[in-house]
């Protein structure tokens, strides 16, 4: 039997992972399932730049690496947490709006 490997997953010198030949990372499509609970054809509307086998090799490195993708989402959304309380802080706001103001 002779074995194929397929691959459309490659990582960076960062180590995040991104569907080959594309512009989109894997935890795009991962975050999409989580919020949305998007299936793999749903996905195919919403990117349709990927093909089915594209998005579900994203969806298997994801399950593949579980624990870690996790994590890294988890500190991302933290970090927005962070960035949308420092926005919506009035004496930032009113700091931003002073400088729009000067000519």
């Amino acid at each position: 039997m002779i074995t194929v490997a397929i691959t459309h997953i490659e990582l960076d010198e960062q180590g995040v992972a991104w569907i080959s030949g594309t512009q989109t990372k894997v935890l795009e499509l991962v975050v999409d399932k989580i919020a949305h609970g998007s299936t793999p054809e749903e996905m195919s509307l919403q990117y349709p730049h990927l093909t089915l086998g594209q998005i579900h090799a994203a969806l298997a490195y994801y399950y593949d690496h579980r624990e870690e993708l996790d994590r890294q989402i988890a500190l991302r959304w933290k970090e927005a947490d962070e960035l949308a309380l420092k926005a919506s802080d009035p004496v930032l706001r009113q700091k931003l709006l002073a400088l729009k103001k000067r000519p």
